[in-house]
């Protein structure tokens, strides 16, 4: 599958900040043309994003803020909940990224391999199954945190630290959900939850225990 969004080639762009990404990622290649990143991504989330350059600005500053040796927050962390949160709103991409900057990180496999079932998994310290229950509330209850986990943040971090988590955490959930929608790298996939169709059974809804038809008048 391709993204749903025209993507930019090399030669129909003069932006400079377009084309400087162009030549960190894909060299003298036309990412079009030629796509693939040296991390195996095709590489389509920054053709497609160079549609608007100001936006594709805006991406990369943002990329640069949660990287930036400023940061107070413990990168371990960080890469924890951007891991979770691409893991929950079902990003390939961005759960797969920061499995792999995890891993970069000289993380074991036991840990990055739990982040999926952290609430089941014993490899993880206090901090950190607090960092991933508030990516969770963040993620799938869209903020909602129970007192008790950010008193319990608080006891660890700095107001400073759960700033920068909220911020960058929340980030990446935007990116996945962009990433699903548009149908970029390798959240380029087909729609899973279709209707089954079964060969030699019958399909029709009417015909099942329980249903009533609609009156037809």
């Amino acid at each position: 599958m391709t993204p749903r969004l025209r993507q930019v080639a090399r030669a129909d762009t003069d932006d400079a900040l377009t084309l400087a990404m162009y030549d960190l990622l894909f060299g003298d290649r036309d990412p079009v043309a030629e796509p693939g990143t040296s991390d195996g991504t095709p590489g389509d989330w920054w053709t497609v994003f160079s549609l608007v350059p100001d936006v594709l600005k805006h991406a990369v500053d943002g990329i640069l803020l949660y990287q930036s040796p400023t940061r107070r927050l413990d990168p371990l962390l960080r890469e924890l909940a951007q891991s979770r949160v691409g893991w929950v709103s079902g990003s390939q991409f961005v759960y797969s990224q920061h499995c792999k900057s995890l891993r970069a990180m000289d993380v074991g496999e036991e840990m990055i391999n739990a982040v999926p079932h952290w609430a089941a998994a014993s490899c993880f310290d206090d901090l950190q199954r607090m960092v991933l229950a508030y990516t969770d509330c963040l993620a799938l209850d869209l903020g909602r945190v129970p007192d008790g986990l950010m008193e319990g943040l608080k006891e660890h971090l700095s107001d400073e630290e759960i700033l920068e988590l909220t911020y960058i955490t929340s980030m990446y959930l935007q990116m996945a959900v962009m990433s699903r929608a548009l149908h970029t790298e390798w959240d380029a996939t087909p729609e899973r939850v279709v209707e089954v169709f079964v060969e030699g059974a019958d399909n029709a809804a009417e015909r099942r225990p329980g249903h009533r038809p609609e009156r037809r008048s």
